[in-house]
């Protein structure tokens, strides 16, 4: 065996002993290095002639090729057997059991809107959405509420930059849809002919300075308009009677509509049911505030309060949600404690 071959077999012994990529490198450089045994034969041509350096160059380069071929292959069974330890620390067990993920549904207070618009939608009333960031004019003063009207003070709000304010209740709705509706038939009023009926609720978020087991700062309510020319107070009693038995699916529900005062409704009364069933049975629930628009907000709407006539509702979708469900707590609702939310999937 020459020197040549004797170095390859030194060299891949020196790799194989080689446990970890760090030793794997300090031996490489033993033979292939700057000051390795390769580049020691390599200067040492320099005294040779001519013909006697083509030929050791050519045997040390096949050495050197050797070399690295050995040096590369240990490199390759040292990656592969991090990599199998690695695959080995990270097994699953494929026998187990998988972990079923839980299927999403809507929150109670949504399935609760999504049934108020179909009721109200199947009695011919449009949904109308608009800012929950308002103007005063929307939300107080066309409502026949100025800004020095006592009924301000229950509806204690948070106000923000340039005059706006978030909306305490979705009646601003009722006038921006109104509004609108007018402008679209203003050439038919003007000439002195008919005009579709107003007939929307608006449902949404609302904002008030309040938080208690009943009272949350934000909160949800739902407010409805019919006006026309021929649209009274009973109409009023017979479409939120229909309503609410068909929400909470009982025909023997009880509504009992008691006097009550609201700037924007002239007259007014509060809408308590009466469950003749069941763990509320004979107590009386306050659901809704209603009554017949006032003339001045007709005329804020741009009609004649002398020929346009109608009725006005607001009510709470979380009260609605907590008497369907028997809950008790409105806070549960803003939780986010999927136990609870669960229960309505």
């Amino acid at each position: 065996m020459n020197e040549l071959d004797a170095l390859v077999d030194s060299a891949r012994a020196s790799f194989a002993q080689a446990a970890t990529p760090a030793d794997l490198e300090n031996a490489k450089a033993q033979y292939l290095g700057k000051a390795g045994r390769i580049t020691e034969l390599m200067k040492g041509m320099a005294a040779l002639s001519v013909d006697e350096k083509k030929t050791r160059g050519a045997a040390i380069n096949q050495a050197k090729q050797a070399i690295e071929a050995a040096l590369n292959a240990r490199r390759q069974a040292l990656a592969d057997a991090e990599l199998e330890a690695q695959l080995k620390a990270e097994a699953l067990d494929v026998s187990l059991p998988g972990r079923q993920r839980g299927q999403g549904g809507l929150h109670p207070v949504s399935l609760t809107m999504e049934r108020i618009e179909q009721i109200f939608g199947s009695m011919g009333f449009e949904v109308a959405q608009g800012p929950e960031i308002e103007t005063d004019w929307f939300n107080f003063t066309a409502l026949n509420t100025p800004e020095d009207h006592p009924a301000r003070s229950m509806h204690d709000t948070f106000y923000v930059e340039g005059g706006y304010l978030l909306r305490t209740h979705t009646s601003p709705m009722q006038i921006r849809h109104a509004v609108q509706h007018v402008k679209k038939y203003q050439a038919r009023l003007d000439a002195g002919q008919g005009m579709s009926e107003i007939r929307v609720i608006a449902p949404g978020r609302t904002y008030r300075v309040d938080s208690d087991a009943t009272h949350s700062p934000m909160f949800h309510q739902c407010e409805g308009l019919w006006i026309g020319e021929n649209v009274s107070f009973k109409d009023l009693k017979v479409v939120f009677t229909d309503f609410c038995r068909s929400f909470f699916e009982s025909e023997d529900l009880v509504l009992r509509f008691r006097p009550s005062f609201f700037p924007f409704t002239e007259p007014s009364a509060e809408i308590d049911i009466q469950f003749q069933t069941g763990p509320l049975a004979g107590r009386w629930l306050e659901v809704a505030g209603s009554g017949q628009v006032h003339p001045q907000v007709v005329r804020n709407m741009g009609l004649d309060p002398e020929r346009f006539i109608g009725f006005a509702f607001g009510m709470g979708p979380d009260r609605l949600t907590m008497l369907r469900y028997g809950v008790n707590d409105l806070r549960l609702f803003f939780d986010g404690d999927i136990r609870f939310l669960s229960q309505f999937q």
